[in-house]
């Protein structure tokens, strides 16, 4: 969050220096006379008709009249005072150099030097100016996009199937048979000398144990010897 409000900073002070910027390339000074200043020309008011032709004055811009203070001034007059180069009733004076005027309308303007006879000399300036040029407004600057951080995704692990505990059933082997085909006959029990049919040597019948409830229980035979004595003591 912090490093999205620092970019949002630096870009409002490219936007603002881009303005301004703007406003300082659409403003241009003049330099009156140029080399000459502004001074009495020695070829007569030629000299300035000549420099003003060179240029391209706008609404915004400044003239600059380079001179020493107390030897001249600069004052704007009316259309029928720059003529007959009247000094009463100026518009606007500057006395002290050198001194900046900025082109605040446009049209026609006249300019002279109102000390001795310095106008009737050459010492005066006629302009025009034009409306200002519509300066285009600067592009807003795209504000960067912080891309915000995706985890990759996670693998889902393959279970693996369990083992079978599946018992196969038990397959049953072939019964033996005789050379010829036939099959055997189970073993039978022999006989006893008696005429009893005994098992035979081969015979695993296990018999039963003998149930405990055939002989007498020990716990049933001492109460009755004891109740027996002691009839006998009584009688």
């Amino acid at each position: 969050m912090s490093g999205l409000k620092i970019n949002l900073v630096v870009i409002m002070a490219l936007m603002l220096a881009s303005v301004q910027f703007h406003d300082t390339a659409a403003q241009t000074t003049h330099v009156v006379g140029d080399a000459l200043g502004w001074n009495i020309p020695p070829n007569g008011p030629s000299a300035y008709t000549t420099w003003a032709s060179g240029q391209t004055f706008s609404v915004g811009d400044v003239l600059l009249f380079n001179f020493t203070t107390g030897f001249h001034n600069v004052a704007e007059v009316s259309q029928a005072a720059y003529a007959p180069c009247t000094t009463a009733n100026p518009i606007s004076i500057a006395t002290t150099g050198p001194a900046r005027v900025t082109l605040n309308a446009p049209g026609t303007h006249y300019y002279i030097c109102t000390v001795g006879t310095h106008c009737q000399i050459g010492q005066k300036l006629t302009i025009n100016v034009s409306a200002a040029s519509a300066t285009p407004a600067p592009s807003p600057t795209p504000v960067p996009v912080i891309p915000t951080p995706v985890s990759p995704p996670t693998a889902t692990p393959t279970p693996t199937p369990a083992p079978s505990t599946t018992t196969p059933p038990p397959t049953s082997s072939p019964a033996p048979s005789s050379e010829d085909g036939s099959p055997v006959s189970p073993p039978t029990f022999g006989q006893s000398p008696s005429g009893s049919n005994a098992p035979s040597p081969t015979d695993t019948t296990i018999l039963p144990p003998p149930s405990p409830s055939s002989a007498p229980s020990f716990t049933t035979v001492v109460p009755f010897t004891f109740l027996a004595v002691a009839l006998a003591f009584f009688y």
